[in-house]
């Protein structure tokens, strides 16, 4: 493909579009750390590819196009493939030249959701974190953690009641009639032929539903559009809606998202997801690190966990019958932590805002979880070309 240069009227080719990228574009240190982390994972790569079948999209690719959707808000896979139709930068971004074809949108989705997964998200995350240049912003001894709603993608109105498992003993509908059933007792055949056909009763989908008065629980209701999201309110005085919890580690020194988790929301989530990330993150470490947390997380089986696996707990101190005693908060390192603590609302600000996160469009919480976690490495990506300028 050719076109018309508007500075000096000659024509020139598309071929070299890194040439066109100004040389203090964010957008370029971004793709230089995303190549040399993807190269890293080559040997992850190369077990997914397979030597038959019909050609799919290559996993290095998928991953930067999912990245640019994060990054530039763009609100469906469709309008990715159109965009990158025409945006030049897109395509040098993702790595396509400037005649390669552009995927069809359900080939991306299908492939999406069969390459990444929450393992690889984790993976490509742990890639960008153990960069050459990005390893030495990073802390290792203090660290804070916190939990976000993610709306799912759901309505209240799906929020509806349980059906009625039937007893073990009891005979299905479809089940042979028990042995002790004489033949006076069995129903007598009904003449199918001359009865009326019977047509389903459907409601609409937008109908108009009236909750005043009705108890509703997850124990008793589950979300038809997606049975994974809980009803939950993390707050006193808001209205519950269905829901997972986003979970993030943040290392202190430059904010920097170094683990990432979404689960069903419930009371305990968020300090049963704090330990699974610590763990994950400095698995066996016999270092005394630190966790600032907010009050939440102030909770006397959540500091005795802490405590055994070798952290102190920088917890915020709730008002009456606190977890936290003077041996942690006379120290001004403390004081610190609950400082510092609040920047991780940065990153769920930005993925909330920028990242698309504050009602995902996927169903299912494996879909959601790796989408989450993808979009936490999204957040470290636009933040390193001004940390590593600093």
């Amino acid at each position: 493909m050719r076109g018309t240069d508007k500075a000096s009227g000659s024509l020139f080719s598309y071929v070299d579009l890194e040439a066109r990228v100004p040389a203090r574009h964010p957008l370029r240190k971004i793709r230089q750390v995303v190549n040399d982390a993807l190269a890293s994972l080559d040997a992850e790569f190369e077990a997914l590819y397979t030597d038959f079948g019909r050609p799919s999209i290559a996993p290095e690719r998928l991953i930067r196009a999912s990245l640019l959707q994060i990054l530039f808000s763009v609100r469906s896979e469709r309008q990715l493939m159109e965009q990158m139709q025409y945006n030049l930068m897109f395509r040098w971004f993702v790595g396509l030249g400037i005649d390669d074809q552009v995927w069809v949108p359900t080939v991306f989705t299908k492939n999406r959701d069969r390459l990444l997964t929450t393992d690889m998200s984790r993976k490509v995350m742990g890639a960008i974190l153990a960069h050459r240049e990005v390893a030495p912003l990073l802390s290792d001894e203090h660290f804070s953690g916190d939990g976000t709603l993610v709306k799912a993608w759901a309505s209240m109105k799906s929020f509806q009641p349980k059906p009625d498992i039937t007893p073990p003993d009891d005979e299905g509908p479809g089940d042979p009639p028990s042995p002790d059933m004489t033949t006076a007792d069995q129903p007598e055949p009904t003449q199918t032929e001359t009865d009326p056909m019977l047509r389903p009763t459907r409601q609409h989908r937008n109908v108009e539903v009236d909750f005043r008065g009705e108890r509703r629980s997850n124990a008793t209701h589950a979300s038809t559009t997606d049975p994974d999201a809980r009803l939950y309110k993390k707050s006193p005085g808001t209205g519950a809606m269905l829901c997972f919890i986003g979970h993030a580690l943040m290392e202190n020194r430059s904010g920097l998202i170094v683990q990432g988790d979404l689960t069903e929301a419930d009371g305990r989530a968020e300090r049963r997801a704090a330990l699974g990330m610590i763990h994950r993150h400095s698995p066996g470490s016999t270092r005394r690190l630190t966790l600032g947390a907010d009050r939440g997380y102030d909770a006397a089986g959540f500091v005795a966990d802490l405590r055994q696996a070798c952290m102190t707990p920088h917890v915020a101190q709730r008002s009456r019958y606190s977890a936290i005693d003077g041996r942690t908060t006379w120290h001004d390192g403390y004081g610190l932590s609950l400082k510092h603590r609040k920047r991780i609302e940065e990153a769920f600000g930005w993925a909330k805002t920028v990242g698309r996160m504050a009602q995902t469009v996927y169903r299912g919480i494996e879909r959601v979880r790796s989408r989450f976690v993808l979009t936490m490495a999204a957040n470290n990506l636009a933040r390193l070309p001004w940390l590593l300028a600093a």
